[in-house]
C-alpha cells in the first residue's frame, strides 16, 4: 500500500516522509484516528516506505519485490498484531500469527474496516477480542530477531486499546527500548483506553475525520459511483469512509439499528404512566441483549449519533445534518422537537454508561433496562425545564 492510496491526511503523509528523509524515524508512533480515517492504511503505507525506501534506481528488481511483498502483507519485515478471540478454528490461546490468512484477506478487501467488521469477519462479532498476555510473548520473541532482510522491522498493533492490562504493562520495556532498527506503529480510535505509561512512551499523531469532498472524491474513483450519489453519501458519512462504502452497498446493519432505535424511543416514550407498555421495553432489552456485546456497542453509538442529529435539527443546523432514515412512517422532523437542551446531556450520560457497562461485561438486559427506563423520562421533559 502506497501513501497514494490513502483518503486524504496530506499533512500526516507529509510528516510521516519527512521523518525517514530526515533520519528522525521515532520508534514508537501511536496514530490516532476517528474511525474510517485511515489510521490503518496509513501505517502499512509508512511501513512499506521505510522497508522499501532503501532499494535505489540501480536495484529495481529489489525494489519491486519488496513493494509487493509489503502490499501482499508477506514481507518478513513486517508483522501485525490486532485483537482476537477464539473461533471455530482457533480453540485456546489465540494470537495473531494464527490469524494472519483472514487478516490478509481482510485488509485487502476492506481497509477502512472497523473493529466490528474484523470480528464479522473472523466469526466472533459476539465475542470481545482483545490484545492479550500470550500476543505479548509473541510480540518480544519477534521483536528480538534481527531483520530478516538488513534494514528496519516495523510491527503494527492495530487497535492498540484492546491491549489488556497485563499484556500492556508486559511491553511498557519494549516500547521504552525497542532493539536497534525496529519501529512500533500502534493505531486506536480512543487513546482514553490505552494506559498512561503506553502514551508516555509513543509519539501521538492525530487524524482528522475525512471531509465530504474527499470521501465524495474516493467514492467516485474507487467505486465507480456517480457524482450526486457519491456526494450524498459523503454527507451522510460523517467523515467515515467505511461507512460511506457501508451506505453505497445498504448495509444491513445500520437498517437493523434504525429499525431497534424507532421502536425503541417510540416504547418508550408512549411508557410514561403506562404500565403495560413497560413489558414491551422488557422484550426490546431482551432482543438486543442476546444481539452480542460488539452488537450492543455500536447499537449504543448509533442511538448516540441518531440523538446529536435530531438535536442539531431541533436547533435549524441543518448543514450539519447527514442522517436520512429509511422507515417510511417516521419523520425525524417530528421527532426533533424531544430533543433538546434540557435533555441532551442525560440522554449522552446514559448512552455513555451504558456503553462503558456493557463493555466490562455488566448484565446487558439489566443495563438495556435501565437505560429504556431512563429515556422514558428524558423524553418528556419539557425543555427550560429545571
Amino acid at each position: 500500500m502506497l501513501f497514494e492510496d490513502i483518503i486524504g491526511q496530506e499533512n500526516i503523509k507529509k510528516h510521516l516522509i519527512k521523518t525517514v528523509a530526515n533520519g528522525r524515524i521515532p520508534h514508537a508512533q501511536l496514530f490516532v484516528a476517528p474511525q474510517g480515517s485511515g489510521a490503518l492504511p496509513m501505517a502499512i503505507a509508512f511501513a512499506q516506505y521505510i522497508l522499501c525506501k532503501n532499494y535505489t534506481e540501480d536495484s529495481p528488481e529489489e525494489k519491486n519485490r519488496c513493494n509487493h511483498n509489503a502490499d501482499k502483507l508477506i514481507h518478513p519485515d513486517l508483522h501485525f498484531v490486532f485483537p482476537v478471540a477464539t473461533n471455530t478454528k482457533i480453540k485456546s490461546h489465540p494470537v495473531s500469527n494464527l490469524f494472519l490468512e483472514e487478516w490478509r484477506t481482510f485488509v485487502k478487501e476492506t481497509p477502512y474496516g472497523s473493529l466490528y467488521n474484523w470480528y464479522q469477519h473472523l466469526g466472533i462479532e459476539k465475542k470481545q477480542g482483545q490484545i492479550g498476555v500470550d500476543e505479548a510473548e509473541d510480540i518480544v520473541k519477534k521483536l528480538a530477531l534481527k531483520p530478516y532482510e538488513g534494514g528496519f522491522k516495523v510491527m503494527i498493533i492495530w487497535m492498540a486499546e484492546k491491549l489488556n492490562i497485563a499484556a500492556a504493562n508486559k511491553l511498557l520495556k519494549i516500547i521504552e527500548e525497542p532493539p536497534e532498527n525496529t519501529i512500533l506503529i500502534l493505531t486506536a480510535e480512543d487513546e482514553e483506553q490505552i494506559i498512561k505509561t503506553i502514551l508516555s512512551r509513543c509519539q501521538i499523531l492525530n487524524f482528522k475525520s475525512l471531509s465530504e469532498g474527499e470521501i465524495k472524491k474516493a467514492l467516485i474513483k474507487r467505486e465507480q459511483v456517480d457524482e450526486k450519489l457519491a456526494a450524498r453519501i459523503a454527507h451522510r458519512a460523517n467523515g467515515n469512509y467505511n461507512k460511506a462504502v457501508h451506505l453505497l452497498h445498504n448495509d444491513a446493519n445500520d437498517l437493523a439499528f434504525e429499525n431497534w432505535f424507532i421502536f425503541w424511543v417510540r416504547t418508550a416514550f408512549k411508557a410514561k404512566g403506562n404500565a403495560a407498555v413497560i413489558q414491551d421495553l422488557v422484550s426490546w432489552s431482551d432482543e438486543i441483549s442476546r444481539s452480542g456485546r460488539e452488537t450492543q456497542k455500536r447499537f449504543l453509538q448509533y442511538c448516540l449519533q441518531f440523538f446529536r442529529q435530531a438535536m442539531l435539527l431541533n436547533y435549524k443546523v441543518d448543514e450539519l445534518v447527514y442522517y436520512e432514515p429509511q422507515t417510511q412512517n417516521f419523520d425525524i422532523n417530528k421527532f426533533a422537537p424531544f430533543v433538546h437542551s434540557a435533555n441532551i446531556v442525560n440522554i449522552i450520560n446514559a448512552l455513555s454508561d451504558a456503553i462503558y457497562h456493557i463493555e466490562r461485561n455488566g448484565n446487558a438486559k439489566i443495563i438495556l433496562l435501565d437505560l429504556s427506563i431512563n429515556l422514558t423520562r428524558f423524553l418528556h421533559q419539557k425543555e427550560g425545564a429545571k
